[in-house]
């Protein structure tokens, strides 16, 4: 069987774009890969992509001059755990702190690990994740 190498991209359906946008450039420090009306591309440390899309605006084919992207969509709060440092975690619990942020989560877990939950504007659950949280993290 052919083997995956990563997941590359995770996508979320927001409500209002400018406001999504903001939170993820401002309280997350994302950087913006790409941007429309209809959905906008985040870099997540070189490695990955988030992409926000205004619900309800992906229902039909997507076309474009390289090809066709097929309809997509979601709704209902989404998870997204993103993956940080023990050392680091201390500093981003401040920092949602002066963004007004509050934790409404926290585990810390049999291997070591430790999560935070909190939530974008659109209610989605944010997790930072440290190593020990997996097996394989």
């Amino acid at each position: 069987m052919p083997q995956l190498s990563d997941v590359k991209e995770t996508a979320l359906y927001v409500e209002e774009l400018p406001r999504a946008r903001q939170f993820y450039l401002e309280v997350m420090g994302l950087s913006l890969l790409a941007d429309d009306p209809r959905f906008c591309a985040f870099d997540v440390a070189g490695k990955h992509i988030l992409l926000l899309f205004v619900r309800g605006a992906s229902l039909t084919e997507t076309q474009l001059p390289e090809g066709t992207i097929p309809p997509h969509d979601g709704h209902g709060p989404a998870h997204v755990g993103f993956s940080v440092t023990q050392a680091e975690l201390p500093a981003w619990e401040k920092h949602f702190v002066v963004c007004g942020i509050p934790i409404s989560g926290e585990v810390r877990w049999p291997n070591g690990g430790r999560s935070i939950y909190f939530r974008d504007p659109d209610g989605h659950l944010l997790e930072l994740l440290t190593p020990g949280v997996w097996a394989t993290y």
